[in-house]
């Protein structure tokens, strides 16, 4: 369904499209509570991910104007 890779090692738009591949499988359901809370978990750790990389991009973009001015 997902990939296992650890979250911790994916790229933003890795991340992102596994979150939205895993938004669209518990939009769908018919899946069991527990898979559907393994995915659950999955896409807040993926959501946490796609934060840090934005969060991350936002101050290298700080840094650089700072730099100019």
């Amino acid at each position: 369904m997902t990939d296992e890779t650890p979250v911790a090692e994916l790229g933003y738009e890795q991340a992102r499209d596994e979150l939205a591949v895993v938004v669209k499988l518990l939009e769908q359901g018919g899946i069991d509570l527990d898979e559907s809370l393994n995915l659950w978990e999955r896409g807040e750790a993926l959501a946490k991910r796609c934060e840090e990389h934005l969060a991350g991009a936002r101050e290298r973009i700080e840094k650089a104007i700072a730099a100019e001015e």
